[in-house]
């Protein structure tokens, strides 16, 4: 899993997310620095609002928690999230000589490399690089 900061960049460059159930998010506050949750039909329920989309937490009566806003959580994708999320730029992922793991990415004939001990964060660097590229494309 990706660190919590790692994914506030990625939310910071612009990343959005679609609450859709098995993904894993955090509270963006201090009170729940840790602790993790899973979207579940079952649990925690993505609601669709004109006001915005609010995370709902169902049957936590043991918690004074009955929902948070999509703003106030940060999502914390998966490995297979990420590798979706480079598209068709995504050329590899390799074991590192140092033991963890290498993303490749070709765009417009240009390779990149991202090395991480874990797989997940070294396709979030990934990720980030090309959230970077398509900003300064626009700008």
């Amino acid at each position: 899993m990706i660190t919590t900061q790692l994914a506030r960049e990625l939310k910071d460059h612009g990343l959005v997310w679609h609450p859709s159930s098995g993904d894993v998010f955090a509270i963006d506050s201090g009170e729940f620095d840790g602790e993790t949750f899973t979207v579940s039909d079952m649990t925690i329920e993505a609601h669709e609002f004109d006001t915005g989309t609010i995370l709902g937490f169902n049957g936590t009566t043991e918690w004074a928690l009955d929902s948070v806003a999509l703003d106030n959580a940060l999502w914390l994708p998966r490995e297979d999230q990420l590798r979706g999320l480079l598209g068709g730029t995504f050329a590899s992922l390799s074991r590192a000589e140092s033991g963890g793991f290498v993303v490749e990415t070709a765009r417009d004939g240009i390779r990149a490399r991202f090395e991480a001990t874990e797989a997940e964060t070294a396709y979030a660097q990934a990720v980030l690089a090309l959230i970077g590229q398509a900003t300064e494309a626009t700008a």
